[in-house]
């Protein structure tokens, strides 16, 4: 497969090269603008659905967090005896143990440093 030839035309001036490349130019600014355009609305619509998607399973989770509760501090009272406040000081002391365990974790996670970030400004402090 060769390479194909564009037509030039002998008779045509640098003047007349010079102004198409600049109509080129600006033709071609364009199109990247209105694709840039078209890929952010995109991107915005794509965001606008994940955010509404995050927002209604967070509702039903705090909806599903409060049933479990309410069950587990009804469960361990009636196999207190009836002593209802036994179920909610057990059912408090193990949701406050799993809520410390897991902002421990979500410590650890931002403790852990950037892949390239660090990378980034070592090497920028080196120059």
């Amino acid at each position: 497969m060769g390479a194909q030839r564009m037509p030039v035309d002998p008779d045509v001036g640098i003047p007349d090269l010079i102004h198409r490349l600049g109509d080129d130019s600006k033709r071609l600014l364009s199109d990247e603008v209105r694709l840039a355009k078209l890929e952010m609305k995109d991107n915005l619509s794509r965001g606008g659905r994940g955010v509404l998607w995050l927002a209604v399973s967070f509702g039903v989770g705090v909806v599903a967090a409060v049933a479990m509760t309410l069950f587990l501090v009804t469960l361990i009272g009636r196999l207190a005896s009836g002593h209802m406040w036994v179920g909610a000081l057990v059912t408090g002391i193990v949701e406050l143990v799993v809520a410390v365990i897991a902002v421990k974790k979500g410590l650890a996670a931002f403790a852990t440093p950037s892949y390239t970030l660090e990378q980034t400004r070592a090497s920028l402090s080196s120059m």
